[in-house]
């Protein structure tokens, strides 16, 4: 269990690192949304965060079978 939550951190990271050339190469996905308000920015990134969403519980359900 140690063993998968230091690779699963180390993954967390790279990807992290890598974000700004995901965002780059992908762009926002539909259902992302911003509100400007003045100077102020609210990023919303609901598609993104249920696309990390699904894909992580596969990834966790591949890894305990």
């Amino acid at each position: 269990m140690g063993r998968w939550l230091v690779i699963m951190g180390l993954a967390f990271i790279v990807t992290g690192l890598l974000w700004g050339l995901i965002t780059r190469r992908f762009g926002r996905l539909p259902g992302d949304f911003v509100f400007r308000v003045g100077d102020a920015r609210i990023h919303i990134l609901l598609a993104t965060s249920l696309l990390l969403s699904v894909v992580l519980s596969l990834l966790l359900w591949i890894m305990r079978r």
